[in-house]
């Protein structure tokens, strides 16, 4: 019989090391998906899994047990890799410098996209090809977004964290993250209109078209 987190928790503070790896090998995946869907590359994504596991080893007496352990070890991976995006950003600007620019509550919008963004970048073999653009476009607008957006989303909306958690994790109030929520989604569809923007000009064809045919 398979032993309960509190369990392997109460083993891991009486210093059981093999207990705390026990622990560390149940959330692995959820870290290195976190990562994943923030920075967006498998290689990098493992490599800050991997920093977080051996963060969360070496802070493990930490841990005080007031907020969930995957709260804690979502915080250690969401700071590994929001500070991955800024450097990045930064080596990518020195390099050009070197060579040479809504309505509604929050959780009205964007309620599917953990179905819209699996696990995996692979899609399934019997998807659509409109499915196929749409998970590829998706992934392409979340990684245009500003990275506090990327992380709200990322939390929220594939993660489903509440906001209590989210605010644990990013270290900021409860009513921050709805109104970030909220902007995020804002800007997650805004870049992805920009990606597929409506086709009117086919639309209207289509029904003028309809229209001289019902003449």
């Amino acid at each position: 019989m398979a032993r309960s987190e509190s369990e392997i928790l109460a083993d891991v503070r009486r210093g059981d090391m093999a207990a705390l790896g026990e622990l560390l090998e149940i959330h692995q995946t959820r870290v290195f998906n976190c990562c994943f869907r923030m920075v967006g590359n498998r290689d990098d994504a493992s490599e800050l899994t991997q920093d977080a596991m051996l963060k969360a080893i070496e802070h493990i007496h930490g841990f005080n047990g007031q907020s969930r352990f995957s709260t804690w070890i979502t915080r250690i991976a969401m700071n590994l890799s929001i500070s991955h995006l800024r450097k990045r950003k930064l080596r990518k600007a020195a390099s050009l410098d070197a060579t040479y620019g809504g309505n509604g509550t929050p959780d009205d919008q964007g309620t599917s996209l953990r179905q819209k963004i699996p696990d995996t970048r692979e899609p399934a073999a019997d998807w659509s090809v409109q499915q196929k653009e749409l998970m590829a476009h998706l992934h392409t607008a979340l990684s245009r977004v500003e990275d506090d957006f990327r992380a709200v989303l990322v939390l929220r909306d594939i993660e489903e964290m509440d906001y209590d958690q989210i605010a644990d994790v990013l270290a900021i109030p409860s009513g921050t993250v709805k109104s970030r929520l909220f902007r995020a989604r804002l800007a997650l569809r805004h870049e992805m209109l920009a990606l597929s923007p409506p086709q009117r000009g086919k639309d209207a064809t289509t029904n003028t078209d309809t229209q001289t045919s019902q003449r």
